[in-house]
């Protein structure tokens, strides 16, 4: 199953490079980092469950 999503702050900044989880159930599926134009995909395994998606945002510059 291939999941794509795009990520963008409210304040404008650029979330390139931050490390993204994808998560079913509670327990992580998938790893990416944010790319350039913060549109990401996941090629994640097949099964039932809620999918999210965790974001480190401790890079993030105030």
């Amino acid at each position: 199953m291939n999941i794509k999503i795009k990520l963008e702050l409210a304040s404008g900044q650029s979330m390139e490079g931050m490390p993204l989880e994808l998560l079913r159930a509670g327990k992580v599926i998938g790893r990416a980092k944010v790319p350039a134009g913060g549109q990401v995909a996941f090629d994640a395994p097949s099964g039932a469950g809620q999918l999210a998606v965790r974001v480190d945002r401790s890079g993030v510059k105030a």
